[in-house]
């Protein structure tokens, strides 16, 4: 039985990042290629365009997404609920606080996407400094009232950022998408407010990647768990929220060169 969970725990790891490359591949098409490129055609090239495009990327787009998601599920319930490394502490010692953490993980969307909705969310200043001081309250309370793991911490801030994106691409973005496509195949405005819908969830989703793909790397390495920098087991967090900064900061820096790209 071990050796078939680790060759499950092998296979789970490689569908999921074949599908994490093809969902994030896409991603990243659509923000920094595709979203320029559109900007300069006109309606006639559009019609012709985009339904012939957009379906097919869609496709692996959102599948990319379901599947990177599952297989995430599945290692994280073979690694951290079934295994001993969900709290820092003895596997004997999780606590209800766990578990509520663990809930606030998988139900973070609905706060989420209660947020993107609201005024806030209409200013991107607003909801990207909202969005973070909740987000540090939440990691906060991984460690010091989950008792987190330093490599639990990681990877359910990374499952909280893939839940909402993967929810994102099949609850807002794909439904907006298809009503968005058919407007423009039958030569039809689309409807600015999905539109813009699509667009801010997309952009959402570009921000959460990049430390999205950290946590899946930084679970290897214990550097900023504790014990250099000046950093303990109990503050580690800190060091966490930093790289989360700093990977917002990259994804900025990319969507302001993906806008000066010119074609020939």
């Amino acid at each position: 039985m071990e050796q078939i969970n680790e060759v499950l725990q092998v296979l789970y790891r490689w569908i999921h990042i074949i599908f994490g490359v093809i969902w994030i591949g896409h991603l990243y098409f659509f923000n920094f290629v595709n979203g320029p490129f559109a900007a300069t055609i006109d309606g006639d090239t559009k019609k012709k365009v985009v339904p012939e495009l957009l379906p097919r990327a869609l496709f692996w787009f959102r599948w990319g997404a379901a599947w990177t998601w599952i297989t995430g599920i599945l290692m994280l319930e073979f690694l951290f609920y079934r295994g001993s490394k969900l709290v820092a502490t003895s596997p004997d010692l999780i606590s209800s606080a766990t578990w509520i953490m663990v809930a606030v993980t998988f139900f973070g969307f609905a706060l989420y996407d209660f947020l993107a909705k609201s005024s806030i969310g209409k200013d991107a200043k607003k909801f990207g400094v909202t969005s973070f001081i909740i987000l540090s309250a939440i990691i906060y309370l991984y460690v010091n009232y989950g008792s987190f793991s330093y490599r639990s911490m990681l990877m359910h801030t990374g499952v909280l950022f893939g839940t909402i994106m993967a929810a994102n691409v099949w609850m807002r973005i794909w439904p907006a998408q298809q009503k968005i496509i058919s407007a423009i195949k039958n030569g039809e405005a689309p409807d600015a407010s999905l539109v813009a819908l699509a667009g801010q969830r997309s952009r959402h989703n570009t921000y959460m990647s990049v430390p999205l793909l950290y946590t899946m790397v930084g679970q290897h390495t214990t550097v900023f768990a504790g014990g250099n920098f000046g950093l303990t087991e109990q503050n580690a967090w800190v060091a966490w929220l930093v790289i989360i900064l700093i990977g917002w900061h990259i994804v900025f820096q990319f969507y302001k060169r993906a806008g000066k790209v010119k074609g020939f």
